[in-house]
């Protein structure tokens, strides 16, 4: 009989090594196969896919067209289209998206403007071609006065301006000062070449609400929004005397020189009255010397309504010189009284000059011998 050999360990070992070997080898094998199969069938369903003609719409700027391509990546399509895409142009796949068969492509293509407003000017790229869409885009708001130019619907133009103009409007207050005028009336009562205040004039007040308007900080024009009197005015009543006086008869003031006739600057008269130590002063039309400004309706004006003119013009006290009569002052000259002064009482006489600087340095004069002539100015003869 033979003899039953068992199998030693060693023996099992190098067998189980061999499978293991034959099986690493062959899992990868197996792998690398089925990379390859998938690599195969993704190449082939692209080329199957690529080659397959797809519809595609393509809207630019809201015009749309209908294409047939091979295409399958839109970049590739739009080089095909010829259509180019800016960096700020608006587009509703990216550029290396698939496309497919039924896709619809939005283009909407950037205008570049640039937008001047509060001083300032910004370019801007909008892809809805407005000028209310270039001032969204500029961060501009417009306010209800504001002005746009071009209008907020109009179509943009590359590279065109709009300009926009702000409108300020302000409501200020102002008072308006209404003159009083001076009526004079007749009164048969009261002595001829006098006159007399009845009532006392006072200049009205109104109220205007005045409405500016401003463009980018400038001053356009204004327009009244109303107006409203908040102080009537009153008229000054002058009663002017048109009594005839009494016929008085002629005495020579005590005063005087002589009766005889006078000769002075070449002019010889006779004088009425003569009078010693009168006192000098000046004054203007200003508001200085009358209270009345060159707006009031009687700037200038005599108590005889005669204009105020120098070198013609003196004020005076009625009951010593009557209104309207010439004069001849010693060292001044002829001159007519034509004017009166709460101031000027008795022996004074206040001499006109048109300017109030000359009227102040004039100061006041004493000691002048002054010669009432009469309502005519004497002539040479």
């Amino acid at each position: 009989m033979g003899k039953f050999l068992p199998e030693s360990h060693g023996s099992r070992s190098s067998g189980m090594n061999f499978a293991m070997r034959w099986k690493h080898e062959n899992v990868r094998l197996v792998l690398l196969s089925a990379i390859l199969s998938i690599a195969m069938t993704f190449m082939l369903l692209v080329l199957l896919y690529g080659t397959a003609d797809k519809q595609v719409s393509v809207v630019v700027d809201g015009e749309e067209r209908i294409v047939t391509t091979k295409q399958w990546v839109l970049e590739k399509l739009l080089d095909e289209l010829d259509i180019e895409v800016g960096p700020n142009d608006e587009v509703s796949k990216p550029l290396n998206a698939a496309i497919k068969d039924g896709d619809r492509i939005v283009i909407n293509q950037a205008v570049p403007v640039t937008v001047v407003a509060d001083g300032k000017a910004v370019k801007v790229y909008p892809t809805r071609h407005t000028v209310q869409a270039a001032l969204s885009e500029a961060g501009v708001d417009l306010r209800d006065d504001d002005k746009v130019y071009p209008s907020p619907g109009a179509a943009l133009e590359p590279d065109m301006t709009i300009e926009v103009v702000r409108v300020d409007k302000h409501v200020v207050q102002t008072e308006e000062v209404i003159p009083y005028a001076v009526v004079k009336k007749d009164d048969p009562n009261l002595e001829k070449g006098k006159e007399k205040v009845i009532q006392h004039g006072k200049d009205g007040v109104v109220v205007n609400l005045v409405e500016k308007t401003f463009e980018n900080g400038v001053y356009v024009n204004s327009r009244l929004l109303t107006k409203t009197v908040s102080a009537e005015k009153q008229d000054q009543i002058v009663a002017v005397g048109t009594k005839k006086p009494e016929p008085k008869a002629a005495v020579l003031s005590a005063e005087s020189e002589t009766a005889t006739k006078v000769t002075r600057e070449g002019v010889t008269f006779k004088a009425k009255k003569v009078l010693k130590n009168v006192t000098l002063t000046a004054y203007s039309a200003g508001f200085e010397s009358t209270g009345k400004t060159e707006d009031h309706p009687l700037y200038g004006i005599t108590a005889s309504g005669t204009k105020v003119q120098e070198g013609r013009t003196i004020a005076v006290d009625p009951d010593v010189i009557p209104l309207g009569w010439w004069v001849y002052i010693e060292g001044i000259g002829f001159r007519r009284a034509e004017d009166k002064g709460s101031a000027v009482k008795g022996k004074k006489i206040d001499i006109y000059y048109d300017s109030e600087t000359k009227a102040e340095r004039f100061g006041k004069k004493k000691g002048y011998t002054v010669y009432v002539i009469g309502p005519n100015k004497p002539t040479a003869s």
